[in-house]
């Protein structure tokens, strides 16, 4: 399949006019215009007297913000999918860049809201927050206060933010752009070679056969290894800036801000990769069994996604959708009816195109319309798998838009919840549907698969990370070989003797968004991963009673704390314990691969 190709998905592309009509429809320009005047008008109203308003005059003020803002984010949301789908066109990129641009004015125009709120006296916030007035504000504006601590003033609020889309927001971009225009060239056994992009080289490390498995990783390798200068100077410089920010805003260690925004204590996370840390027995108990399985003494890095039995076949795009469907209807039918909206009104992307941004995402845009999938579909099993995981992040944003434009999104810590919750869904009914033994142990071998790479890929990702910023700030700019070591020794202690690690794998932290785009986000996916299991046994134990509560959890979006909203569904996972249930269930799952492996 050469670049680019279209795929099993050929065809399938979104349909971005809900938002608007092109990067040229004047309607842009218009909504900045109307909004940049409505948030002046807003500054001269409340500037200087947020102090002195009661608390049913905050909740007007508060809503009068969010309709204002909607625009802003309509116009960002749709700048950032039209360069998600196709990075390569100037215009697009010129657009993106105009948008941040007249959005960080609008936005410096209303600084002065949350910087006035958060200097509140607190006694005198605590009684406003305790108004019933303000009680459909409340959770926005408590959150909003956690942050008091580490705002700058108001000229230095306006200096970041405007020198952002120069700095950090231009490097981020020009990742994006970097990693859409590589190529992979793939030598076979006859020393053909053909180009592939990012998603197609990746979809490699999922064939039966080995050869190709390592051609696919040696292709990687050297595309990354090629493109390591760039890539690495952008590594550099964004982890440098995080340093900077931290420091200008007095937060003491490179992951509390994650913490903040994820709304859960520093505590608890290190409860959760603590708990991961010491079952990484597990992965390699797994990796031995399945190096039993593929005849090899051990298993190489390439080896760790080869299929099982028979491999997985292509599935067709028309196949997955049916597949995630039924599954979903098996649950809910309000989930698969809304799942089917993606599919019908064309709000997902999943051809294989040059240029188109690699992975996964699904954008929650405004409350006034819908999300959008973006994937990149190769027809593999994990493609399905993945299918089912966005979709399960787009009925979670469009069943929280209910809550508004500030209250729509969760924390990362939740944001996971519908999206894994939504594979666990489509792997259950496979099994249910396969009575082969060794096509049951191909499909529990695969979840397993995904659900380490989620849980322990996630945790070991996060220590590389911990590592990596600790690294930067005691010894200066980092050579590319010393993050190549850090990312190896971040990796290693989760295979044990498993999987050799060979030293192509070395480069392989190059490609990764999430250490560009939100650094420390990775140990949500665990936290999501283990949260979905908990939630799962419920299900089991409660059968049809659970969905109305579970829908409800979805509904609720970012309106209260994670802590809040799981404590409804009675879990606690503020509890350090609470990780070791998930962690006992994936074990259980290991223990059964083993029994029809034998």
């Amino acid at each position: 399949m050469a670049a680019g190709s279209g795929g099993p998905a050929a065809g399938v592309r979104w349909d971005l006019s809900d938002l608007y009509a092109g990067p040229d429809d004047p309607r842009i320009d218009a909504d900045l215009d109307r909004a940049l005047a409505a948030a002046r008008e807003f500054a001269a109203r409340h500037r200087g007297k947020l102090a002195t308003l009661d608390a049913r005059a905050l909740a007007g003020a508060v809503d009068a913000l969010e309709t204002l803002q909607e625009p802003v984010a309509r116009v960002g949301a749709y700048a950032s999918l039209l360069f998600a789908a196709d990075t390569a066109t100037p215009r697009h990129g010129a657009l993106l860049q105009h948008v941040q641009e007249r959005g960080t004015a609008i936005h410096n125009e209303l600084l002065f809201f949350e910087l006035e709120w958060v200097a509140v006296d607190p006694s005198r916030a605590d009684s406003l927050l305790a108004d019933p007035a303000l009680a459909h504000r409340r959770h926005y504006l408590s959150a909003a206060r956690r942050y008091r601590p580490h705002v700058l003033s108001e000229p230095e609020e306006k200096l970041l933010a405007e020198t952002a889309n120069t700095g950090r927001n231009a490097f981020s971009r020009l990742f994006d752009e970097l990693l859409a225009a590589m190529t992979f060239r793939v030598r076979d056994e006859e020393g053909n070679e053909e180009s592939l992009s990012e998603e197609e080289v990746l979809a490699r490390l999922y064939e039966p056969r080995r050869e190709r498995r390592r051609a696919a990783a040696q292709a990687l390798s050297e595309g990354l290894r090629a493109n390591s200068r760039v890539l690495a100077f952008i590594f550099n410089t964004l982890v440098q800036d995080k340093s900077v920010q931290d420091r200008l805003r007095s937060y003491p260690s490179p992951m509390a801000s994650r913490h903040l925004a994820n709304e859960i204590e520093a505590a608890s996370v290190a409860s959760l990769l603590s708990a991961c840390v010491s079952r990484y027995g597990l992965v390699a108990r797994y990796y031995r069994l399945k190096a039993k399985l593929l005849g090899l003494p051990r298993l190489s890095d390439f080896d760790r996604y080869a299929p099982l039995g028979d491999g997985d076949g292509l599935c067709s795009f028309a196949e997955a959708r049916r597949i995630v469907q039924d599954a979903y209807g098996d649950f809910s039918p309000r989930l698969a009816e809304i799942a089917a909206q993606f599919f019908d009104r064309r709000w997902i992307d999943a051809e294989l195109r040059q240029g188109k941004r690699g992975g996964a995402f699904c954008a929650s845009t405004v409350p006034s319309l819908h999300p959008y999938v973006l994937c990149n579909y190769t027809g593999n099993q994990r493609d399905v798998m993945t299918v089912a995981h966005e979709l399960g992040h787009g009925v979670h944003q469009y069943l929280a838009r209910e809550r508004g434009l500030f209250e729509q999104d969760t924390p990362l810590t939740t944001a996971e919840t519908a999206s894994v919750f939504g594979e666990m869904l489509v792997f259950r009914r496979l099994l249910r549907e396969q009575s082969d033994p060794k096509q049951r142990l191909a499909l529990l071998c695969g979840k397993l698969e995904d659900a380490f790479a989620t849980v322990f890929r996630q945790v070991a990702m996060t220590r590389f990370e911990e590592s990596l910023h600790a690294a930067r700030r005691a010894e200066g700019e980092l050579p590319i070989e010393r993050v190549n070591a850090l990312w190896m020794e971040a990796n290693a202690p989760m295979f044990g003797d498993s999987v050799e690690l060979t030293p192509d794998y070395a480069w392989w932290w190059l490609y990764i968004p999430h250490f560009v785009h939100s650094p420390f986000y990775c140990y949500a996916y665990a936290f999501g991963e283990l949260l979905v299991l908990a939630l799962l046994r419920r299900y089991d134990e409660e059968g049809a009673a659970f969905v109305p509560r579970y829908l409800e959890l979805l509904a609720a979006g970012g309106s209260d704390t994670p802590e809040r909203l799981l404590a409804r569904m009675g879990l606690d996972v503020a509890d350090p314990k609470f990780w070791d249930g998930g962690l006992a269930l994936l074990e259980e799952m290991v223990a059964e691969a083993e029994r029809l492996a034998g």
